[in-house]
């Protein structure tokens, strides 16, 4: 087998971008765990999952555009580097503010990982394989996420939160191993300048926001508190946008990916499936441990049916959505998914996993296997090559900002406790299903099958 063999491409894609699922699903399910060691507040338990989305969020658009321009493969080995030493960091940090400042560290170089990750995929596979291989790439991916909570939970148990960092230093190893050996990186485009401008002004945007909501959402929160901060954030947003347009070229988010409805429906779906996403997922544990006695591996084996389902169906329906176009499975499956939220509301003390959480997690897993490989097969056809890594990263990032939002919001929530508590996670998976059924109505009208490599019918 060559040193440039696809598998081995995807291999490595695989382990890297399992460090970003283990490292998300394990540290929601060690929250509870850290707020008694570190004398954590709700808010507190808020910036665990922040410290890292913020700079996740805004740098992903750097990271995908300096792979394009310097070579995918170098900032892919740069960023798994990075997040494993800040994962050490994680492990050894003695105070908040230090996991804080590592938090930020890991989130900082996912931000190089991830969309570098995807397009040395995207570059090494083609029409109906690159769909089978994304499939693939994310069923191996939800199988790692299966794994990840029920170890983690296990070595929360007998060893304390620290440990769940150490589980990213094997991934990152075997995966830099392969990428430094067997994985061959396509041709760079000219070596321009990066937009160090626009994505600083963003990382501020994004950061006011988030500590603007954070803020307003806590359970003290009183008038006017967060308000100015959500302001300067969305003012910031907005000069963001207007850096870009003048960067032309140059811009970590050429506006030149908006050139079609159907990029700016995905864009809009993203957001709104992964905001509830991310919402319900840091919920769903915390309520578990919390108000049901759950250890924290029990919670993590609660939420099984997600990943096992994603990884049985994923790789069918990409192959599935490079034959007929994404856009009947991004319709239908945020739908389904929204069903699977609206049903966690059911959940209730007393009442047995198998009648009520389980059905709600099964169906919002059956949702998401309909649209997590279709979207990232769409998002790579709705670009022209040369803007694959900026729309990989533009993509990623507004998955990221999603959770971000939906995590700043529920501190009201993560305050809360016994019945408050159980009333607050019902209106926050009733906004997830209402965010993931916008979400599918957002494909139906935006998407055209001729702009995002679909069949059109005749």
């Amino acid at each position: 087998m060559s040193r440039a063999a696809p598998g081995w491409t995807l291999a490595a894609s695989i382990l890297a971008s399992s460090l970003a699922f283990v490292d998300g699903s394990v540290t929601n399910v060690a929250l509870p765990a850290i707020r008694a060691d570190l004398h954590a507040t709700a808010s507190d338990l808020q910036w665990v999952i922040n410290a890292y989305l913020l700079p996740l969020s805004a740098l992903l658009l750097l990271g995908g555009a300096a792979g394009d321009r310097f070579g995918r493969r170098r900032m892919f080995l740069g960023g798994l580097a990075g997040f494993a030493a800040a994962s050490l960091a994680c492990a050894m940090a003695p105070s908040l503010e230090v996991l804080f400042a590592a938090r930020f560290a890991q989130g900082a170089a996912a931000a190089i990982l991830m969309p570098n990750s995807l397009s040395l995929l995207g570059t090494a596979f083609s029409g109906d394989e690159r769909g089978r291989a994304i499939g693939t790439w994310a069923a191996a991916g939800a199988i790692t996420a299966a794994i990840g909570p029920l170890v983690g939970g296990w070595l929360i148990d007998a060893v304390g939160w620290r440990a769940i960092f150490y589980v990213n230093l094997p991934l990152a190893a075997g995966a830099f191993a392969i990428g430094l050996l067997r994985v061959e990186d396509p041709p760079v485009r000219a070596r321009d300048r990066l937009d160090w401008r626009g994505v600083g002004i963003a990382t501020l945007a994004l950061g006011a926001l988030t500590w603007g909501l954070t803020v307003a959402s806590g359970a003290e929160a009183a008038g006017w508190d967060g308000i100015p901060e959500v302001a300067a954030g969305l003012a910031g947003l907005a000069l963001f946008v207007g850096i870009e347009a003048h960067e032309g070229s140059h811009a970590g988010m050429p506006l030149a990916l908006f050139g079609t409805l159907s990029f700016g429906g995905l864009t809009v779906l993203t957001f709104l499936l992964y905001g509830a996403m991310g919402a319900a997922f840091v919920l769903i544990p915390y309520l578990l441990i919390e108000n049901y006695a759950y250890s924290p591996i029990e919670a993590g084996a609660a939420l099984l049916p997600i990943p096992l389902i994603l990884g049985a169906s994923s790789r069918f329906m990409g192959g599935l959505a490079a034959r007929t176009g994404p856009r009947w499975p991004l319709t239908i499956g945020p739908v389904v998914a929204a069903m699977g939220f609206a049903l966690a509301a059911r959940i209730a003390p007393g009442a047995s996993y198998w009648t009520t959480l389980f059905p709600a997690l099964t169906v919002v897993a059956l949702g998401m296997a309909g649209a997590v490989a279709p979207l990232t097969t769409a998002v790579m056809a709705s670009v022209d090559e040369r803007h694959v890594g900026a729309a990989n990263g533009f993509n990623s990032a507004v998955a990221r900002t999603g959770g971000l939002i939906a995590t700043a919001l529920v501190g009201t929530v993560l305050a809360a406790s016994g019945g408050a508590l159980e009333e607050g996670f019902d209106r926050a998976v009733l906004a997830s299903a209402c965010a993931a059924a916008l979400a599918g109505l957002a494909a139906l009208i935006m998407l055209r099958p001729r702009e995002i490599g679909g069949k059109a019918k005749t």
